[in-house]
C-alpha cells in the first residue's frame, strides 16, 4: 500500500495542486453579503471534487445562511466510519494593500502557496479529498468516509448545529477527523489535543448626538474614544492578568505534568520574535509563551474605530467609538457565561456622560481530545509513519466552535490532524501554505485510515 500511495501521489502532484489553486481563486468570504454567489460557486466546486475523487454521492444542502457540502464513500457497513469536517469559507482579505499579491490570485513562491484560504481551511480539507481519491484509485480504502464541509465556520457556524441535530443518522460515524490546526514544525511534528473556546462581543460608546468641533466642545463633554480606551485598558492589570470579575472562576488549571510536557516542546524565542518582527514578547506573568497561547484564557482587542481616520487632519470630537473584543477560553469555561460576564462588565463600568451598547457576536466552547483513544493513537501512528518521529501532543491556541457541538449531538470524539504552521498568517495578509505540508498531509491521511481500521 505504501508504494502504491507514493506512486499515485508522485504521478498526480501537479494536478492536485492545480485543483487546489482553482478553489483558492473563488472568493468564498462568508462574512460579506456581496460574496453570496461565490459561496454557492465554491460549494458546487467542492461537491464536484468529492465526486471526482470517488465519493458514492455528494450533495449541497441549503441552510438559512451558506450551504453545507455533504459527501460519502461507504465500502462496508461493518467497517469503522470516519467523518471528515472542514470549511470552504474564508476570512475577509482586508487590508488589501498589505498583500504582496492578490488574495484570490494564488501565487507560488519559495515553495509556498500565497492566497486567502490556502491553509485555513481549503488547503487542509482538500488534503482529505485527495487522500480519498488516492485510496479509492489504488483500491486500498479501509474505512467508510463521510465529509461535512461547511461554509460558515469563519462567522461562527450559526446554522451547523441545526443541520447536525437534524441529520444524526446521516452523520453517524466512529470518529471525527479535522485538519484545521497546525504543527510545531515539519521537523517537530505535533498533534493538537485541544483547542480554546471563543467569546466575541462588540462595544459601542456614544457621547453627544453628533460629531462636535473639538475646539468648541473639547473638555466640556466626554470623548467616546477616550472613554472606550479607558474601559479597554481596565481589563488587564500590570501583570497582564485579566481583571474582569469572574473571568477565571471556572478555569481548569493545567497540571504540573502537563506544563512539563508543554515545556518540552521545541521553542526558539529568538526565531519567534524575528518572525513576528518584535523585540520582546508580552503576556500574562508567570507563564511561558506556549502556555499563554495554549493553556491560558486571553482577552484581546480585535478592532477599534471612531472619529476621523481619513487623510490629513480634522479636529473633531466624535459622537461614537466602537471596539471588537474577543476572549479565548480554556477547559471548563463556558462561552455563554463569559459572554454574559463581558456584556455586564462593559455596561457596568460605563461612566456618566456616555451611553454604552454591548452586542454579542458568536462564540464556541473549548475542546480536549483524549490521547488514550484508538483514534488519537491512529493519528499518532500515521504521523510517525510519514515523519519518522512520535508527534508531540500540544494544545492549540485557536478555536473551532463546532467541536463541542459535534460531540454533544453525535456522541463521538474528535481528532485533530493539522498540517499548517503558526507562521502561515491565518486571518492576516499574505496567508500561505507550504507545498511540502500540503503533500505531506495527503501522504499521511491514508495511514490514519489504515491504523484506525485496525484499532477501532
Amino acid at each position: 500500500m505504501m508504494k502504491a500511495w507514493k506512486d499515485y501521489l508522485d504521478k498526480n502532484r501537479d494536478r492536485f495542486l492545480e485543483e487546489l489553486l482553482e478553489l483558492l481563486r473563488i472568493p468564498s468570504v462568508s462574512a460579506r453579503t456581496e460574496h453570496k454567489n461565490d459561496m454557492v460557486k465554491c460549494a458546487e466546486a467542492v461537491k464536484q471534487r468529492l465526486l471526482d475523487a470517488g465519493a458514492d454521492m455528494a450533495e449541497i444542502i441549503p441552510t438559512d445562511g451558506h450551504p453545507i457540502v455533504y459527501g460519502e464513500k461507504i465500502i462496508d457497513s461493518s467497517k469503522p466510519t470516519v467523518l471528515v469536517y472542514g470549511h470552504y469559507d474564508v476570512q475577509p482579505a482586508d487590508p488589501l494593500e498589505l498583500w504582496n499579491s492578490g488574495p484570490f490570485d494564488p501565487v507560488i513562491k519559495d515553495g509556498k502557496i500565497y492566497a486567502r484560504g490556502s491553509c485555513d481551511d481549503k488547503g487542509q480539507f482538500y488534503m482529505h479529498v485527495k487522500a480519498l481519491e488516492m485510496m479509492v484509485k489504488t483500491k486500498t480504502l479501509s474505512t467508510n468516509i463521510k465529509f461535512c464541509i461547511e461554509g460558515e465556520e469563519e462567522v461562527g457556524s450559526p446554522n451547523l448545529g441545526k443541520f447536525v441535530a437534524s441529520n444524526k443518522e446521516q452523520l453517524k460515524a466512529d470518529v471525527i477527523l479535522i485538519s484545521d490546526t497546525s504543527m510545531i514544525s515539519m521537523e517537530n511534528p505535533s498533534i493538537d489535543v485541544g483547542v480554546r473556546g471563543l467569546s466575541y462581543i462588540e462595544v459601542e460608546v456614544t457621547g453627544a448626538n453628533r460629531d462636535l468641533h473639538s475646539g468648541v466642545y473639547g473638555g466640556a463633554v466626554a470623548n467616546p474614544i477616550t472613554i472606550l480606551a479607558r474601559m479597554i485598558a481596565s481589563c488587564h492589570d500590570e501583570n497582564n492578568h485579566i481583571t474582569i470579575p469572574g473571568f477565571y472562576d471556572d478555569v481548569v488549571e493545567a497540571t504540573p505534568e502537563e506544563r512539563k510536557k508543554l515545556g518540552a516542546a521545541p521553542f526558539n524565542e529568538a526565531e519567534y520574535k524575528k518572525d513576528l518582527g518584535v523585540n520582546a514578547l508580552w503576556g500574562e506573568k508567570g507563564y511561558t509563551t506556549n502556555e499563554r497561547t495554549g493553556i491560558r484564557p486571553t482577552l484581546e482587542l480585535n478592532g477599534i474605530w471612531g472619529g476621523y481616520t481619513g487623510e490629513g487632519s480634522k479636529t473633531v470630537l466624535p459622537s461614537k467609538a466602537t471596539a471588537k473584543v474577543s476572549a479565548r477560553l480554556v477547559p471548563n469555561q463556558s462561552s455563554t457565561k463569559i459572554t454574559e460576564i463581558l456584556l455586564n462588565y462593559f455596561t457596568k463600568i460605563a461612566p456618566e456622560g456616555v451611553t454604552v451598547k454591548v452586542m454579542e457576536h458568536h462564540g464556541g466552547e473549548p475542546y480536549m481530545t483524549p490521547i488514550d483513544s484508538s483514534a488519537y493513537k491512529a493519528a499518532a501512528a500515521a504521523v510517525k509513519d510519514t515523519f519518522g518521529k512520535e508527534p508531540i501532543p500540544v494544545r492549540g491556541g485557536g478555536s473551532i466552535p463546532i467541536c463541542s457541538l459535534f460531540e454533544k449531538e453525535l456522541g463521538i470524539k474528535i481528532v485533530f490532524m493539522g498540517f499548517g504552521l503558526d507562521s502561515d498568517n491565518l486571518h492576516s495578509p499574505n496567508e500561505k501554505y507550504d507545498l511540502f505540508n500540503f503533500y505531506k498531509g495527503i501522504e499521511t491521511i491514508p495511514y490514519f485510515h489504515q491504523h484506525f481500521a485496525q484499532m477501532a
